[in-house]
């Protein structure tokens, strides 16, 4: 099998072709641009990449199959993923119970407790919490992150399926779907009474497994394989997903994550993932 080696780093930072020149020599083969910021290597076998890491930590430097890189269905977290924060973190902040709310989804994430059960939890601590409320961590605290929508609508624009699917709530992922330009998402439903939280969310929640029926379900439905889907999240309910893909990315995600993903991000922004798929920066989607 031939693989390629792709290099990508920070948008602020670029890929000196010093820098690059390196990494190719690091690597045994012939550097090839893509972008400003990344550049691909074709290798006849695949390296070490604990030590090309190491030697290149301002690198993100990943090892992808030659064959089959353009993916057909993207689905993607949406907390600290498609955007830099967790909503239930927010929620929880003009609640009042910020503090307790953080320290359990930071464990939540890192795979130490149940998810479904930690949710529950959580947004029990925003119990009574206005609707109004969330209107304003939307309007004031929530934002795409860098590259998510070049991400989404240059896959889309290649004729890929786009969803976004959430552990978090359907509140927020409608507006940030279609901010970022998802054809779909789903995540779990807040329950209101008289304008206000219940302190509850609707059964079933959506969790690890979920994610990993929404992957199943919308490759079958799409007459796809799970190869020809590229998943990417950042906690412990996204593995199942990332483990299934045929290309599972973790972004600036966990330890535990990263470790399971195929490729890890944690220097550039999302358009790696387009760089990872092969695109070059010419065929990104501009607004």
């Amino acid at each position: 099998m031939a693989w390629v080696a792709v290099l990508t780093a920070s948008a602020e930072a670029g890929l000196p072709d010093a820098r690059l020149a390196e990494a190719a020599d690091a690597l045994g083969g012939r550097p090839e641009r893509l972008g400003p910021e990344a550049a691909q290597v074709a290798l006849e076998a695949p390296p070490a990449l604990a030590p090309l890491r190491a030697a290149f930590p301002e690198l993100d430097l990943n090892l992808v199959p030659a064959e089959g890189r353009r993916k057909r269905l993207l689905i993607a977290d949406m907390d600290s993923t498609i955007i830099p924060v967790e909503c239930i973190d927010l929620v929880a902040e003009y609640a009042g119970t910020g503090p307790e709310v953080r320290a359990i989804t930071e464990r939540a994430m890192a795979g130490e407790l149940d998810f479904e059960d930690s949710l529950r939890a959580r947004i029990a601590l925003a119990e009574g919490l206005e609707e109004a409320a969330l209107v304003r961590i939307h309007d004031e605290r929530i934002a795409l992150n860098p590259g998510a929508r070049t991400l989404v609508r240059t896959m889309a624009g290649h004729g890929a399926h786009t969803a976004l699917v959430s552990g978090g709530f359907t509140w927020f992922a409608g507006r940030v779907a279609a901010a970022a330009g998802f054809v779909e998402h789903r995540a779990n439903t807040l329950l209101f009474e008289d304008g206000r939280l219940t302190g509850r969310v609707a059964e079933p929640v959506l969790g690890r497994e979920a994610k990993l029926q929404a992957l199943d379900e919308m490759t079958r439905s799409l007459k796809l394989t799970p190869a020809d889907a590229l998943a990417v999240g950042d906690g412990a309910n996204d593995l199942a997903m990332i483990r299934a893909a045929g290309l599972g990315v973790a972004f600036r995600a966990k330890p535990v994550v990263a470790e399971a993903a195929d490729a890890r991000i944690t220097q550039a922004d999302l358009t790696a993932l387009l760089y990872l798929q092969g695109y070059r920066f010419e065929e990104f989607a501009r607004d």
